[in-house]
């Protein structure tokens, strides 16, 4: 079976310590992560996929992970769900 990851930054599900974020209706979303996603609605102000793979790359730097392996984390960002629909990659 596949791992579930946050459609939105990436980070595998089963690490968030929410396990989820939440929908408008209060479910655990299957989908987001709850640093990305919470009551329906993406939190935070990144609007593009390039600003989620800058904002996901340092905060991996900052837990001493190396920028090359960092990078390679981060570099699907773009093919994730939540950009891939959006058009111009960026959310309004």
């Amino acid at each position: 079976m596949a791992k579930q990851i946050c459609q939105s930054c990436g980070m595998p599900l089963n690490q968030d310590p929410e396990k989820g974020g939440t929908e408008a209706d209060g479910k655990h979303s299957s989908k987001y992560c709850s640093f990305c996603f919470e009551d329906g609605k993406f939190t935070g102000p990144i609007k593009n996929a390039k600003e989620m793979q800058n904002f996901c790359l340092n905060r991996l730097m900052e837990k001493k992970m190396p920028r090359a392996f960092a990078w390679v984390l981060t570099r699907g960002i773009p093919h994730l769900e939540r950009w891939k629909n959006s058009g111009s990659r960026s959310v309004s």
